[in-house]
């Protein structure tokens, strides 16, 4: 059996934007199963704590009512927009994610586009680059 990857209670605080002292009161209460390390620290599962992020996710609702394919969607604030005659560059603050959009300055006035509209990120990609750190985590 392959062990599960375990990972540090500031790590796990880290991951889920909380502080360490949340992760323990998990751990207390029984949400979070833990373990010690090799060097007795105390570490949780990594699956548990994916689990644990998924279930705590909120993300707020998609105000447009349109169905689509692409899966990932990302419902944020406009905080920059950088314009000029022909292009545009569009930052959008999703929850802890900066989405940054170039699309035509026509494009931005169309949708209405300003500093603090409600605005959805879509993204379809038939690439998604996945990395890992080295070492620890």
């Amino acid at each position: 059996m392959v062990p599960m990857p375990q990972i540090r209670i500031k790590d796990a605080a880290a991951f889920l934007s909380v502080s360490d002292d949340t992760v323990r009161r998990w751990i207390d209460n029984g949400v979070l199963p833990s373990s010690k390390d090799a060097s007795s620290r105390t570490v949780v599962d990594g699956l548990a704590l994916a689990q644990l992020a998924r279930k705590n996710a909120v993300l707020p609702e998609d105000p447009s009512g349109i169905g689509r394919s692409a899966r990932n969607r990302f419902v944020g604030l406009v905080t920059d927009i950088v314009m000029d005659t022909v292009m545009a560059q569009v930052e959008i603050q999703c929850g802890p994610h900066r989405v940054v959009s170039l699309m035509s300055s026509e494009a931005v006035r169309e949708l209405g586009l300003e500093l603090g509209s409600v605005a959805i990120a879509v993204v379809k990609a038939t690439t998604v680059i996945v990395e890992t750190p080295q070492g620890r985590v």
